[in-house]
């Protein structure tokens, strides 16, 4: 079955940067869309950015310009680069697998998510 494991979280300073990794196993589908969601106790939980089967991709309007979304297909993993970090972006992040990107928000396939904290 797939499994997603994500990692790289961590405490930084408010312009810091992170970069999240997403290892990806058990992955049978030809092709596939991912993305990076958020969530906090206060707020439903927000799609970040997400990276399609054709390598397209798109972003949260607040996190575009600072997050960039990518796939090492050789090694399956899925990163999320961010920098220019804000104590807004504190959050436990997921990342998720679907077919379809138009579904992503409802995957199929979900990590156990890892954990950014910004604050000074």
């Amino acid at each position: 079955q797939v499994q997603l494991v994500e990692s790289g979280g961590g405490s930084v300073q408010p312009g810091g940067s992170l970069r999240l990794s997403c290892a990806a196993s058990g992955v049978t589908y030809n092709s596939y869309c991912m993305g990076w969601f958020r969530q906090t106790p206060e707020k439903e939980r927000e799609r970040v950015a997400v990276f399609g089967p054709d390598g397209s991709t798109s972003y949260a309007v607040s996190v575009q310009g600072r997050f960039t979304i990518s796939n090492d297909n050789a090694k399956n993993t899925l990163y999320l680069q961010m920098n220019s970090l804000k104590p807004e972006d504190t959050a436990m992040y997921y990342c998720a697998l679907d077919l379809y990107c138009y579904r992503i928000s409802t995957a199929k396939h979900w990590g156990q998510g890892t954990q950014v904290t910004v604050s000074s």
